[in-house]
């Protein structure tokens, strides 16, 4: 009988998930497909931005002030230097800076997803599992934090710890700060969905013989009750990492983001923002049109996944 079973062929993993409903939905669908494409290459190209950049906008030895405001495709006047979306104030090659920029924009979107995630999840369990005056007092403070705007909160957030770091490092500490801020004020969604997962699996079967087994409360909520829980997080994730790369955008935009040492995407659009009515247009036109892709493409992505992984619209 065993050596029976030996001889059946064992399916990969690659082709089990070739033949789930998942891969099938997601090649039916031209939106994820494209959408899947599209961050893929933004993201590709935040990552290998040092190869990819014609040169390294934000090294000082490497700009030449007499290439600033030169249009796209156009020789500067002063040099005769061609660049592909034209410079900014300052000669910088707005293509390098696009995607110097973009690396920051995507590392602050996915840490402070991850930092919400991990913060919303263990406060979800714990609520969920134990009840009582701790489920209590999250769930209130989660529902104190979900009356005001996020984007007030991280500000908020933004400022206080800004203020408690020594001038000195605040330049070093303000992509962390930054971090901290947007998943700090986005941890609420991840948290709710979690605890009313959590309160329908702690009631189920195989939890009920976990603990007469002797199985700890913490092992039995990360080993047994988290793995259930992840589908809907997975898709919260996705989507909030669009809302972080705009919040992102917008505290840097408001110029209480990223520093100027560390431009993001956000920090790009308020410079090119000056020069608008001055007639340089593509200084704004083009960080914002990556801006947008990138939040389109993933939000897509993120209502496509919440669609896919839906039972009742299988």
């Amino acid at each position: 009988m065993n050596d029976t079973l030996d001889k059946i062929p064992q399916r990969s993993r690659l082709r089990m998930f070739l033949d789930s409903d998942i891969y099938y939905a997601f090649r039916r669908s031209p939106v994820a497909v494209v959408s899947t494409v599209v961050v893929s290459i933004l993201i590709l190209a935040a990552v290998f931005a040092p190869l990819i950049a014609p040169t390294n906008p934000f090294n000082p030895a490497t700009l030449n002030l007499m290439n600033g405001f030169t249009g796209p495709m156009a020789p500067n006047a002063f040099t005769g230097e061609s660049f592909l979306l034209g410079t900014d104030d300052q000669g910088r090659d707005v293509f390098s800076t696009i995607l110097y920029g973009m690396r920051v924009s995507l590392f602050v979107g996915v840490a402070a997803v991850l930092f919400a995630m991990v913060l919303g999840i263990t406060l979800g369990l714990v609520s969920g599992y134990v009840g009582g005056w701790t489920e209590t007092i999250i769930m209130r403070v989660a529902d104190v934090q979900l009356t005001f705007p996020s984007i007030l909160i991280a500000m908020l957030i933004f400022g206080i710890a800004k203020g408690v770091t020594p001038v000195e490092y605040r330049d070093q500490m303000a992509i962390w700060v930054l971090i901290l801020a947007i998943g700090l004020s986005d941890w609420v969604q991840f948290a709710r969905v979690v605890r009313g997962a959590t309160l329908v699996e702690k009631r189920k079967e195989y939890v009920e013989a976990a603990r007469l087994i002797g199985r700890t409360p913490c092992a039995i909520m990360l080993r047994h009750i988290l793995p259930n829980v992840l589908s809907p997080v997975l898709v919260i994730a996705t989507i909030s990492l669009a809302l972080a790369i705009i919040a992102e955008a917008t505290l840097s935009f408001l110029g209480v983001g990223a520093p100027a040492t560390q431009p993001s995407l956000g920090t790009l659009i308020r410079i090119g923002q000056g020069y608008l009515f001055s007639g340089e247009w593509w200084i704004l036109l083009f960080p914002a049109l990556t801006l947008l892709t990138l939040a389109l493409s993933v939000n897509l992505l993120g209502d496509w996944l919440r669609d896919a992984l839906n039972p009742r619209l299988r």
